[in-house]
């Protein structure tokens, strides 16, 4: 049940849902100075959430920032989120969205032998297709890129972070981990996953963070005037994790 109420917040939760709702009570309303205001209210809470320069000083102020990995440090496993794909079945093959760079970012550090095996947690988030099993999906095209099998154990069940961190739980206590491992998502979803993982008894944790959408201030024109889809997405995702994050809490998973 949490799963599917999850879904129905990150719709209602959306800026361009604000937005929709807005400017269809700006039609239907029969007092002209209410239709008036209702309708630039719609139009500023579009600038302001498709507005670059805002959503990444609020990105700044949420996303974790972890410290530069050092050639001298190297871990057994690595522990890797999932939520960075869609899948084709047509094709057969996973498709990339930018929280992949969680991927990405290990493999050469599996390469060069830094990372010693690899964790991939995350089952299917999608209500119409359960079947499609995010982990399985990733360790199979792995293997077409020749990594070993051996090298990749992956965790397929979990629908959100909450269940990312209890199954990961059941793997490392049956491995018997007990050194640091290297713990890989996103600057934007640390926090929370963090929060969730110690709540389950993981501590043995460096975070390493990928993908980060805050990137140095700039003041030109365009960043700063110009409305923009990529902001207006961007500060979907970040209202979308804030919110997550406090559910997270006033449950107590995390």
């Amino acid at each position: 049940m949490f799963f599917y109420i999850s879904k129905l917040l990150a719709f209602i939760l959306m800026p361009l849902t604000w937005v929709f709702v807005l400017l269809i009570w700006s039609w239907r309303t029969k007092i002209e100075t209410r239709k008036r205001k209702l309708f630039l209210i719609s139009i500023c809470t579009l600038y302001f959430f498709s507005n670059s320069f805002i959503v990444d000083e609020c990105m700044r102020m949420w996303e974790y920032t972890s410290d530069d990995l050092k050639k001298t440090e190297k871990f057994e496993y690595a522990v890797i989120l999932g939520g960075m794909i869609s899948y084709d079945p047509r094709l057969d093959k996973p498709e990339f969205s930018g929280s992949a760079d969680r991927l990405w970012q290990v493999l050469p550090l599996l390469k060069n032998g830094q990372v010693g095996k690899i964790i991939i947690t995350g089952g299917s988030g999608s209500i119409n297709h359960p079947d499609h099993k995010e982990a399985a999906i990733l360790k199979k095209y792995l293997l077409k890129l020749d990594i070993a099998d051996s090298l990749i154990i992956i965790e397929n069940e979990s629908k959100n972070t909450r269940e990312n961190a209890t199954n990961t739980k059941i793997i490392l206590d049956s491995l018997q981990i007990k050194s640091k491992i290297l713990f890989v998502t996103s600057s934007f979803h640390m926090r929370r996953s963090i929060g969730c993982f110690n709540k389950v008894g993981i501590t043995n944790i460096r975070p390493f963070c990928t993908d980060r959408y805050s990137g140095p201030r700039k003041f030109e024109f365009d960043h700063v005037f110009i409305p923009s889809s990529h902001a207006l997405d961007e500060f979907t995702l970040l209202i979308h994790e804030i919110s997550g994050f406090i559910t997270y809490k006033l449950r107590g998973f995390c």
